[in-house]
């Protein structure tokens, strides 16, 4: 008998993947939640439950696969056909037909939501044809309405683009009212909840008019699609199961979707881990995995995972110790497949020059033992936190890579290239046009208001653009602008090299509008090599607006730096990363947790978990550095711009018993922090002062 490929797996997650039974001649399973703790194999276990599927007779077609990320939807797909594959090939013999599998409804959220709102486009007011705007887009269109609406030119101040867009978008994820969005995270806007209200509205109405969608929309149309119970019927209909990747980073529009598609939970799966739910301010609810079994009647199975391939056993001591005092939980204790190693490290140093030197330190002495530099990672809880470092590494030739910062997509000139193919594809995106026409000389926000006001009165009509009386600065270029434009719209034309043809037209614009125009066309032929992975151009434009390309170097392998570097990274943008080696910096209170949460029990919580993601990121070695006194960006360049620093209130005595502690761990003076552990203000009076010497 052919061996399963479920051998491979251990008990738990054998139960996790193999979960349900047959019934009436199909493969039927009530509601699971999987606690996947870190480490513990969650995306191989979600590998092998779709597998079993297939192989138990369910439809690849009528599998829904949500995940986060386009590319773990990729890996998860590539992971499930190739177990398929081989287990159809070992079961050859038997008389198992073997054949490609294919999983047409895996991918992100955002993306399943634009191909069922394509799909039922008219049944919610849409035109399948409308556009996705990204976020800068997105922007740029508040901004537009804002300015429309006179609330630019107020005495007062009000809050700018990028401001009222996060308002916008945290109040429609949550479901909360405005009121208590500005309360909870904009206390400062509290007062122009009505303005607010009026340009959230107007911007709505815009959207509309115009047929584009943002972000935001996508789940909100979905949600409301939904909420019809003959759509909800429909559209859950289509999927026989549902699995949902990292649940604990889901909204409350998405748990609510995913309820009304299987209101009695049948076939519906989650996998995730409560310990390390820490994007509430992407709205985010912790709340949706801690009370998911409860919404099932009976409750939803839980299977925990908890045996570790990552980490050595000390290290997970401490990580257990830590997330075992948190309020409230699922309980597990993870453990090492791998055994025993050295237990971490609680560093205390004086400042930020010896936390750097610490770190640097420590970093070559693993070189030298074997640990190449892209093996060790710096993690914080704030950007700012490794700016000293960073000079460091820079003043002693040690290359480094830093995670976060401009996006790819963020960048001008690729905002550019993308702007002429989303006008294009829809003539009604004014955001786009926009931008494409004030690319040209002479053609400035009047002009381009002027020549879209036409555009519009003569319905879109790409040949009609050339008829238009552009200034006389614009005049050599508008022929090939309209010329352009007319050989994209066209219908049927063909999506193979549109991208090169726009780059093309592009090129005398671009280096007439930025600096280093050579480095930035290296951009846009990178870009041009992604578009060709794409089978058409709306694909192409709302795939990246849905999950954006975070830098050219994702498709372009690591950065061409030296033969080797260090990494360094934020918590956030560490997770699902690992490392043999980590340093965690600045492990104090008002770092971990943030000096934003204090007050704030829910947030306390997330600020633990938060510890908790980057105590996991590390395999064989985990260093904590606490110094006794850091530098405090927010404050002024000048003076004394440094605070004490008591340590973190999650070194409790139960997680300092897992720890070896080095330098000491007490307050730098008698003075300076008695036993109560009171730290001393600071001297505003002085640093205000030198702002003037």
């Amino acid at each position: 008998m052919a061996a399963s490929p479920l051998d491979a797996l251990n008990d738990a997650q054998r139960a996790a993947a193999a979960f349900g039974e047959r019934a009436n001649g199909r493969f039927a399973a009530r509601p699971l939640l999987v606690i996947a703790g870190a480490g513990t194999g969650k995306t191989n276990t979600l590998a092998h439950r779709v597998a079993h599927l297939v192989l138990e007779g369910v439809d690849p077609a009528r599998i829904l696969l949500l995940t986060f990320t386009r590319r773990a939807a990729e890996e998860m797909t590539r992971r499930a056909e190739r177990i398929v594959a081989g287990a159809l090939a070992a079961a050859r013999g038997a008389g198992h037909r073997t054949a490609a599998v294919r999983l047409p409804w895996a991918g992100t959220f955002h993306s399943i939501g634009n191909r069922l709102l394509r799909l039922h486009a008219r049944e919610v007011g849409l035109d399948p044809s409308f556009s996705v705007l990204d976020r800068g887009d997105s922007a740029d269109l508040i901004d537009i309405v804002r300015h429309e609406l006179g609330f630019s030119a107020r005495e007062r101040r009000f809050p700018r683009k990028d401001t009222c867009l996060a308002i916008y978008s945290h109040r429609v994820n949550t479901q909360r009212a405005l009121k208590t969005t500005l309360e909870e995270q904009w206390p400062w806007c509290l007062e122009l909840e009505t303005e607010l209200t009026q340009l959230f509205r107007a911007y709505v109405v815009r959207k509309q008019a115009e047929q584009v969608l943002d972000y935001d929309d996508l789940l909100l149309y979905w949600h409301g699609l939904v909420g019809e119970a003959r759509l909800a019927s429909a559209v859950g209909g289509l999927f026989e199961h549902v699995l949902v990747d990292e649940y604990q980073d889901t909204n409350v529009l998405q748990a609510q979707i995913l309820l009304a598609l299987k209101p009695q939970g049948g076939g519906l799966t989650v996998v995730g881990d409560d310990a390390q739910s820490i994007y509430s301010f992407r709205a985010a609810a912790v709340e949706n995995i801690l009370g998911f079994p409860a919404q099932f009647a009976p409750p939803a199975e839980v299977i925990a995972l908890e045996e570790n391939y990552r980490s050595t056993q000390p290290i997970l001591d401490t990580a257990n110790a830590l997330i075992a005092e948190a309020d409230r939980q699922y309980q597990k204790q993870l453990r090492a497949r791998r055994g025993g190693g050295a237990r971490p490290c609680l560093v205390t140093v004086a400042d930020d020059r010896g936390q750097a030197d610490y770190v640097i330190d420590e970093v070559l002495k693993a070189r030298e033992a074997g640990v190449m530099l892209m093996q060790q990672a710096v993690l914080f809880r704030s950007s700012s936190h490794s700016d000293f470092l960073e000079v460091e590494l820079t003043r002693r030739n040690i290359p480094f890579v830093k995670y976060g910062g401009l996006k790819f997509l963020e960048a001008a000139h690729v905002k550019d290239l993308l702007a002429v193919l989303r006008w294009a594809d829809n003539p009604r995106n004014r955001v786009a046009a926009f931008r494409v026409l004030q690319l040209l000389p002479g053609m400035g926000p009047a002009n381009s208001q002027r020549c879209l006001e036409e555009f519009g009165r003569l319905a879109g009509a790409w040949s009609a653009l050339s008829g238009w009386r552009s200034p006389a600065a614009a005049q050599d270029d508008w022929p090939q602008l309209c010329a352009l434009m007319l050989a994209l719209a066209r219908p049927g034309a063909a999506w193979p090299g549109q991208v090169e043809q726009v780059l093309e037209w592009y090129r005398p614009h671009l280096e007439r509008h930025y600096e280093a125009a050579g480095v930035r066309a290296g951009d846009l032929e990178q870009l041009a090599r992604i578009a060709g992975g794409y089978a058409s151009r709306e694909r192409f434009l709302s795939e990246l607006a849905l999950d954006p390309t975070q830098a050219s170097g994702n498709h372009a392998g690591p950065p061409l730096l030296d033969e080797d570097y260090l990494v360094l990274s934020t918590v956030h943008s560490a997770k699902g990363q690992e490392w043999r080696s980590v340093y965690i910096l600045n492990v104090n209170d008002g770092n971990f947790p943030s000096e934003f949460a204090a007050g704030k029990p829910e947030l306390l919580e997330e600020e633990r978990r938060l510890l908790y993601v980057a105590m996991t990121r590390a395999r064989d070695s985990l260093h904590l550095v606490t110094p006794l006194k850091y530098y405090i960006t927010q404050q002024a360049r000048f003076g004394d711009a440094h605070v004490y620093g008591a340590p973190s209130r999650f070194l409790t005595p139960r997680v300092l018993g897992t720890l070896d502690v080095l330098g000491g761990h007490a307050a730098p003076a008698a003075d300076a922090a008695g036993a109560s552990g009171h730290v001393p203000p600071i001297d505003l009076g002085s640093r205000m002062r030198a702002l003037w010497d």
